[in-house]
């Protein structure tokens, strides 16, 4: 039986709150993890670079993880004091009417508040059967006026995230906000302290990067590889489970172990790489699934096309019901992806990363 794994660094990560374009908390909790762990960088979009030197002119091992969730934008204040949103990032407004969330002031504090709903008895026939959108909600806070609103330091432009807690289920199920992609995130830092506790020094240099603004269109992921200068790419997601009914086949499963993506429509995954991942995995007793996925993308789409070109792999640990408030994972997947992520590491020499973009 897998030993149970200490989920405090994921459980802060989750809880953080960091929209894109406003991922200070969450890079502030990556930062202090990775202190001491190797030299870090930032890029001026704001993602964070930290670099463990392996041996001169080995190769340069990206560990990619996005910090940014699905949040919203203030986009204005009613005159009765309700906030107009924009969504950052993909939501589906059968998930949002009557949802707790907090504003992010220019301070930093959080002002609570909820999505606004209108209760059944005021439905008509046709309301019922709609769905809204996103930028046709308001949040309520509570406040009955644009200036009381505005007391309490909210401005247009100020960032909202979920609010949500933290907890465990049947099973040693967890549930929270943002576990795309904090999980990811927590396999990067996780990977990369288990790597800087090695007594044994690496061949490849290994870069941890915790990237801004992916839900937006993966752009930090671009910003950053111009500092990274990645020869091969790892990316950590927290990929759609499928485990759910009227999904007959299906690709992430939770407890089944992480998810190798073969292919999204942003990017094709190194064929070589996506093998040299199984045979490292079944060496060292992981299970894995292999998916090959119609939709979504990863930073995998900014990441393989820069400079001359990046062999990438996107490893996911499974997440029900992710972009809500409630997704959900089991931590034994979290465990396998870093025990995972550690060994790909371990194995990827010059030599192996040569036969990549052997053509």
């Amino acid at each position: 039986m897998t030993q149970k794994h200490d989920l405090s660094l994921l459980s802060r990560l989750a809880l953080a709150a960091g929209p894109p374009g406003s991922e200070g908390p969450v890079r502030q909790i990556v930062r202090a993890a990775l202190e001491g762990v190797g030299s870090i960088t930032h890029d001026r979009l704001g993602s964070l670079l930290c670099e463990r030197p392996g041996k001169e002119n080995g190769p340069r091992i990206a560990l990619d993880a996005h910090m940014d969730e699905v949040g919203f934008m203030v986009q204005a204040i009613t005159a009765a004091g309700r906030i107009k949103f924009v969504p950052l990032g993909g939501w589906w407004g059968h998930v949002l009417l009557a949802q707790r969330v907090d504003i992010i002031t220019e301070s930093g504090q959080l002002v609570p508040g909820v999505i606004a709903s209108k209760p059944p008895h005021f439905l008509t026939e046709a309301e019922r059967k709609s769905v809204l959108t996103p930028t046709s909600m308001l949040i309520d806070l509570g406040t009955t006026t644009q200036e009381e609103t505005e007391a309490l330091g909210i401005r247009v432009g100020d960032a909202i995230a979920p609010h949500c807690e933290w907890i465990e289920l049947a099973g040693g199920i967890v549930s929270c906000k943002a576990f795309d992609d904090r999980v990811g995130v927590g396999v990067m830092v996780e990977s990369m302290q288990r790597l800087g506790a090695n007594n044994t020094a690496l061949e490849g240099t290994v870069i941890g990067v915790a990237a801004v603004q992916e839900e937006v269109g993966c752009r930090g992921a671009g910003t950053a590889s111009a500092l990274s200068k990645p020869d091969v790419a790892i990316i950590l997601e927290g990929t759609p489970a499928d485990d759910t009914p009227g999904t007959p086949d299906r690709q992430a499963v939770l407890g089944a172990g992480p998810q190798l993506r073969f292919y999204d429509p942003t990017a094709i995954s190194n064929r070589t790489l996506v093998r040299h991942v199984e045979r490292v995995a079944k060496e060292n007793q992981i299970p894995i699934q292999i998916a090959v996925r119609s939709s979504g993308g990863t930073n995998a789409k900014s990441i393989h096309v820069h400079g001359a070109g990046v062999p990438t792999i996107v490893i996911g640990v499974p997440a029900r019901y992710i972009h809500t408030h409630v997704s959900m994972i089991d931590p034994v997947d979290y465990a396998h992806a870093i025990d995972l992520v550690v060994a790909v590491v371990e194995s990827l020499d010059g030599a192996a990363v040569e036969k990549l973009f052997a053509f």
